[in-house]
């Protein structure tokens, strides 16, 4: 699988982490969008596009935020245990966010990743001048 496109869109926080996000393209024919760059300890890595886990009231079933005491659509109270299946789904005991797309293998995280931020130091140098 090649990447064949790789567009950046800088942000403007320099005090942030979130540097960022990236849409590449591959083999001219998928998308993904909102892979973030984000500064670490250690420089420079991605984050692959994710969505928070949300859970289900156990009373009228709206899907609130993991972290949420009481539903947003009835104002029940949401029960732990709810929240625990709703956690062990996502695949972490301290997750809030699920990945919605992610490489599989090392050897393509670590091509993505590269492409990626070379892209951004491309872009970046771009808009300095």
């Amino acid at each position: 699988m090649e990447i064949t496109e790789v567009r950046i869109s800088l942000k403007d926080s320099p005090d942030k982490k979130l540097k960022a996000y990236a849409t590449v393209t591959f083999d001219n024919s998928f998308v993904v969008r909102n892979i973030k760059v984000i500064e670490g300890t250690s420089g420079l890595f991605i984050a692959m596009p994710s969505r928070r886990v949300k859970h289900p009231c156990p009373k009228c079933g709206f899907k609130n935020e993991l972290r949420s005491k009481y539903c947003n659509q009835c104002a029940g109270s949401l029960s732990e245990s709810s929240k625990v299946n709703s956690i062990e789904e996502a695949g972490s005991s301290q997750s809030e966010h699920k990945d919605i797309a992610h490489p599989i293998t090392q050897i393509f995280r670590e091509y993505l990743q590269k492409r990626v931020l070379q892209a951004y130091e491309q872009e970046k140098g771009n808009a300095a001048r």
